[in-house]
């Protein structure tokens, strides 16, 4: 019989553990989780043309529901994280399904839904998000469309995303948390255009946006250290943070406003409000 005393599953008393530790915080373990999700990428990416290929549908449709759905994420204070996984979760369905434009509404609600399960501890419930769409779906609707897109996506949800890759160089390269919240703005925006910005991946994009937020407040770009980590050379990453730059300057004048309302807050450092420089000085 084992008393509690000595039980090798008493874990209150950890030798050396006075301190929390951060899950993200696992150096040990950092190069293999970064390979891995840059493995995943690949298998979880969606085709970057497929909407030449959608009979119904169009990009700026597209837009307008990316757009809605930060709205919703704000609504129910979701994590950035859900959004992102959710515009996933949408475009790998788009890539290999045609929907109606009078459908993809009810695609992104059920995307938005299976994205909560995934990343959210209280997930709204189906009748919250058969309330968003002012009732446009029935529960029944929402319940059939998330069954389809599981079965269409295989059931691979752990989509790695920019949100992630940006959290892996923040750690191991810190930037100050106004570039933080830069670098989180641009990786949103580049959300809601699926072109130019489907060809790339997510590890890509979180780079060039962290490279564009960087050199915007401290005129600084991509440090060697996070060459090293991500294989990636500044020239590797200069065509995207061009097309970031140029949604950048776009953005005031874009035709969906969400996310830049939603980087005005406090919360995000009023992010939005800072004026994209006209050109790139990038060394």
């Amino acid at each position: 019989m084992v008393t509690r005393d000595d039980s090798p599953m008493d874990m209150s008393v950890v030798e050396g553990e006075d301190k929390p530790v951060n899950v993200n915080e696992v150096p040990e373990y950092a190069a293999e989780i970064h390979a891995y999700l840059r493995e995943m990428e690949l298998k979880t990416r969606p085709k970057a043309g497929y909407m030449k290929k959608q009979p119904d549908i169009t990009n700026s449709m597209r837009a307008i529901l990316v757009d809605w759905l930060v709205e919703v994420g704000e609504e129910y204070k979701l994590q950035n994280e859900t959004l992102y996984l959710a515009v996933n979760y949408i475009d790998r369905f788009l890539s290999s399904m045609s929907v109606l434009r009078g459908k993809l509404q009810l695609v992104g609600t059920a995307a938005m839904l299976l994205a909560s399960k995934f990343e959210e501890i209280y997930p709204p419930e189906v009748a919250e998000f058969v309330y968003i769409t002012d009732d446009t779906y029935t529960k029944k609707q929402v319940l059939r469309m998330e069954q389809l897109v599981l079965k269409v996506l295989s059931f691979d949800l752990a989509a790695p995303t920019i949100y992630q890759f940006l959290t892996q160089y923040f750690l191991h390269q810190s930037v100050s948390k106004q570039v933080e919240s830069l670098s989180m703005y641009l990786g949103e925006l580049s959300l809601v255009d699926s072109e130019p910005f489907l060809k790339y991946l997510p590890s890509q994009t979180a780079a060039a946006a962290y490279v564009l937020a960087n050199n915007t407040v401290t005129g600084g770009s991509w440090p060697q250290s996070l060459v090293e980590m991500s294989g990636y050379s500044l020239e590797d990453l200069m065509p995207c943070v061009e097309d970031l730059h140029k949604m950048y300057l776009n953005a005031t004048q874009h035709a969906q406003q969400s996310v830049r309302e939603k980087y005005k807050g406090p919360k995000y450092h009023e992010v939005s409000s800072i004026q994209a420089p006209a050109t790139l000085q990038l060394n």
